[in-house]
């Protein structure tokens, strides 16, 4: 068998696998592993997994991502969520809408603390719902504004998503990170438009809630500081350069940490349940990586990945068309596949396209994060949905899942309206990179 119809067979039996609910990692391992051994010998294959689950769980490079989740976690742990919430609350509360909006608000700023888009949707689950539901909001708007706002927990630096992107393509992690600032308000300020638009429309979605007097609303700016400070330090170190993206994310574990002993508020059992989780959520991330790694050498040694390259080039089409077609893939599979398996799985395969075209790698980092962030909302996996709708369950009886993604598509709209704004304006996402370096 030749390398490339070993590659397109390995392919159909990896999406066979998955439809068994076997763990993507696990899935991708397999496959390439074998399909290595196959076209090489079994002792390359061999070798080939020792090397690379080792060098996945040993790079100082990778070590940002459990350093990056504890720092959530402890941040989640110790209240900063709530208090987030509540000085949004206090400035857009009195408006139709105005708790979704403060929602969605709220999930980009802990999205500064936390950097996973699940974890931020189920903490501000627990913190927005039961509001939203004790005003009269309708159950597809408050679960939807929730699980949307979650998703920007992906493109606010310190972004998990953004990381990996960075090490596959060899760019520069902090340079990714400052490129997503931007490109995370413009959509939390598209998301906001998107829940002002529908209330309008229809004012029982969203009804007006509690208005505060401006010194009520002054003394809530005291919520953000715990969540600026970290920021300013993790962020504004990186873009002067006084750490490293490593570097940044101790100092970002132990800013949270001292934050929390010094005002008290993080319990012993909190903090063992937040080392707990970041093992867990780190080790499956870990896992992730070195399957993605594993399939990604079988491609390569097949060639399919440079033989699409040169297939995509030889198009007699414009590059925005090229460009176009590429974010379709991408988002057709992200209403398939874990957003983070897919960009593991597919980056190998389109980078080398995207850059032969003369995009810029970090532009196109942005660009993927946001399409596979419709991925996270998105029938049929759509896992903040799922995470979501799980824990309604447990806060807010009655929210059903058709529900939740009914109310999900005037944001999926609004997504689509901010990949276009940077489509056409590549400088939103590449002018703070460019002041950085």
């Amino acid at each position: 068998m030749d390398p490339t119809t070993a590659g397109i067979v390995g392919i159909v039996v990896m999406v066979l696998l998955f439809m068994t609910r076997m763990p993507v990692a696990f899935v991708m391992m397999l496959v390439g592993f074998v399909g290595f051994s196959l076209l090489t010998s079994w002792r390359g294959g061999l070798n080939l997994m020792s090397r690379n689950i080792y060098d996945a769980f040993a790079s100082y490079e990778l070590s940002t991502i459990p350093l990056f989740i504890l720092m959530g976690q402890i941040a989640f742990n110790c209240g900063i969520s709530k208090r987030l919430y509540n000085t949004a609350y206090h400035f857009l509360g009195s408006t139709r809408g105005g708790l979704a909006m403060a929602t969605v608000s709220a999930c980009t700023a802990f999205g500064a603390v936390c950097g996973s888009s699940p974890a931020t949707a189920a903490t501000m689950s627990t913190v927005g719902i039961p509001e939203m539901k004790r005003y009269g909001y309708a159950n597809s708007l408050a679960s939807a504004s929730v699980a949307s706002g979650g998703g920007l927990g992906m493109i606010m630096p310190p972004s998990v998503v953004l990381i990996i992107y960075g090490v596959l393509t060899e760019q520069s992690i902090g340079a990714l990170f400052v490129s997503g600032i931007f490109p995370a308000f413009l959509l939390t300020a598209l998301f906001v438009a998107a829940i002002a638009i529908q209330c309008r429309i229809n004012p029982a979605l969203g009804p007006k809630g509690e208005s505060f007097p401006w010194s009520r609303k002054l003394k809530s700016l005291a919520g953000l500081l715990d969540t600026l400070i970290i920021f300013a330090l993790v962020i504004g170190g990186l873009f002067r350069g006084w750490f490293t993206p490593t570097e940044a994310a101790s100092i970002g574990v132990l800013g949270v940490l001292a934050l929390a002993v010094i005002k008290r508020q993080l319990s012993w059992n909190a903090f063992v349940n937040s080392l707990h989780e970041t093992l867990r959520t780190s080790c499956m991330v870990m896992v992730l990586i070195a399957g993605a790694v594993v399939f990604g050498k079988f491609l390569a040694v097949t060639r399919i990945p440079f033989d699409i390259a040169s297939w995509v080039a030889s198009f007699d089409m414009p590059h925005y068309a090229i460009m176009a077609a590429i974010i379709l893939i991408y988002f057709i599979g992200g209403c398939f596949m874990d957003s983070l398996a897919l960009i593991m799985l597919t980056i190998p395969v389109f980078f080398p396209v995207v850059t032969s075209m003369g995009y810029d790698p970090i532009w196109f980092g942005i660009i993927i994060v946001l399409v596979t962030e419709m991925g996270v909302i998105t029938p049929p996996v759509g896992i903040n949905v799922y995470v979501v709708y799980g824990m309604c369950q447990k806060i807010a009886p009655g929210v059903t899942l058709e529900q939740v993604f009914r109310g999900i598509v005037p944001f999926m709209l609004a997504i689509i309206a901010g990949i276009a704004l940077l489509f056409v304006f590549p400088q939103i996402i590449l002018y703070l990179p460019g002041l950085m370096y």
